[in-house]
């Protein structure tokens, strides 16, 4: 088969993995910096082009969008979709996962479990979405924050005010901003599933190593292997299928309600391989064969 790995670059370890377990597996492997693709719009004409030659070769395509690169990425996506070429990740369910106030929509509609969420631009209601939240203190977070970036934990009323008008003061784009609660219990900890089609492949629980209530890797936390439960399992790939993923990092934490979700990534770091043991890679590439033949078949009985 001839995969494309859309990505930022071949200096990225996930990008290095799922390369290096392609080529082993006998596929051929390019790897496409999206970010300098351009697209050629006309009539029955999709077109992308890549340092001058046009992509409309491949089997399939591995899309590792940036968050920060999410408009452009998937715009590229999109048009490589439009020529028909089977992708791990439709550009719909990347752009939707990116949203975190949409996705906490989809899964609250699915039955999924969330931390209780408020969104408002109103500062001068304050005590009002306190109190729907249950008191202080309250997690603050923009809706397109990512890595741990863009989230603060205020612990007064007075706090969580300057927090507030802050981020509508240097929000320039519209991004909405959510009020969550604080789940004490979970403090500095929670938990990431790697899912792949309608399994969870591999799992690890991060803890912040100091008083930081964000565990993330990116933000120094450590990851350690981790056995989820059948609900937790069950959560993880609903949470990932509310999203239209294929392949999804879920992140939730342990409530004395029972497991939270609390963010559906769509293309969560390989970090998780170094943690477990678990071939991540190999769990995508295997995925890739199986469905994009089973969709090239489709496309040929049908022609």
């Amino acid at each position: 088969m001839n995969i494309a790995i859309l990505s930022n670059g071949p200096g990225n370890y996930s990008t290095k993995r799922l390369k290096e377990e392609a080529l082993r597996r006998g596929h051929t492997v390019k790897i496409i910096k999206y970010r300098d693709c351009y697209a050629s719009i006309e009539q029955n004409n999709p077109t992308v082009s890549y340092k001058g030659e046009d992509l409309t070769r491949f089997d399939a395509i591995i899309p590792r969008i940036a968050s920060n690169m999410t408009k452009y990425g998937t715009a590229i996506l999109r048009q490589l979709e439009m020529q028909g070429v089977y992708s791990t990740s439709s550009s719909i369910a990347i752009s939707r996962s990116r949203d975190k106030l949409r996705s906490m929509q989809l899964m609250a509609k699915a039955g999924i479990g969330i931390p209780k969420t408020v969104v408002s631009r109103n500062t001068t209601d304050i005590d009002d979405l306190l109190e729907q939240l249950g008191g202080m203190p309250v997690i603050i977070k923009l809706a397109r924050g990512t890595h741990g970036n863009g989230v603060v934990l205020a612990e007064t009323k007075k706090a969580a005010k300057s927090v507030l008008q802050a981020f509508y003061l240097t929000n320039d784009d519209g991004t909405n901003i959510l009020l969550q609660e604080f789940v004490k219990e979970s403090a500095g900890t929670d938990i990431r599933a790697f899912v792949v089609g309608s399994r969870v492949v591999a799992s690890m629980k991060r803890q912040s190593l100091d008083d930081d209530f964000r565990s993330n890797l990116h933000k120094g936390g450590e990851g350690t292997v981790i056995k989820l439960t059948e609900e937790e399992r069950k959560m993880a790939i609903k949470a990932a299928k509310a999203m239209g993923l294929n392949i999804a990092g879920v992140d939730m934490m342990r409530s004395d309600r029972g497991p939270l979700i609390l963010e559906v990534n769509a293309s969560p770091g390989f970090g998780i391989e170094k943690v477990t043991g678990r071939d991540v890679a190999g769990s995508i590439i295997e995925y890739v064969e199986m469905n994009a033949k089973r969709r090239n078949k489709k496309d040929k009985v049908g022609a």
